[in-house]
């Protein structure tokens, strides 16, 4: 008797492996949850490090502008009453898991992606209100903050909408490269007065 909860949309064959737009996004999963979580980690220790010692310089204060230290230091980065990352930390490594799974051909069932869809959605929402506050808010960068945005970013698009309507495949690079640069785009308009005393 057929399983009548199969989804095709969501999960891959039942047998031979992955598909190969599941292999895809499994890479992804992989690549990008790594990237992520590398941030999120150091984001974290530099992080403790300004607690404990409060003139501590953040790796990734570079100039006015680019200033982790301005960042961590607002409530901003401490949404939910604990540092951001920790929710990056827990988030990526979930995702980097599963995207070994998918690379190992097991195929998810359908709750497990319906799991991963809101989790993007949710990443994505935050990270452009984290994209707002910083922008007109708290009037810095944060750099490894910005590494991740780019990341969560295309989990987003590959897991949500693309999963959804594999006919969304064709314009998958066109509508990250719009997106990218529309959020490159805000950056150099709010700080373009820096901007060109460094030329």
């Amino acid at each position: 008797m057929p399983n009548s909860t199969a989804d095709p949309a969501m999960a891959g064959p039942a047998s031979g492996g992955a598909a190969s737009g599941d292999r895809a996004v499994g890479w992804l999963m992989v690549g990008g949850g790594s990237v992520g979580l590398l941030a999120a980690l150091v984001l974290t220790v530099e992080k403790f490090l300004l607690l404990k010692d409060p003139s501590h310089r953040p790796s990734c204060s570079i100039n006015p502008v680019l200033s982790c230290g301005s960042v961590m230091t607002k409530p901003q980065a401490e949404v939910f009453g604990f540092p951001n990352p920790l929710i990056g930390i827990v988030g990526f490594t979930v995702v980097v898991t599963l995207g070994v799974v998918v690379l190992a051909g097991v195929s998810l069932p359908r709750w497990m992606w319906r799991g991963l869809q809101v989790g993007a959605l949710a990443g994505v929402v935050f990270v452009h209100w984290l994209i707002f506050q910083s922008l007109y808010r708290i009037g810095a960068l944060c750099p490894y903050c910005m590494i991740v945005w780019a990341v969560t970013i295309p989990l987003f698009w590959y897991v949500v909408p693309h999963r959804l309507s594999p006919r969304l495949a064709r314009f998958h690079g066109v509508a990250l490269t719009v997106w990218g640069l529309a959020i490159v785009g805000l950056i150099l308009v709010r700080f373009w007065t820096y901007w060109v005393t460094l030329v």
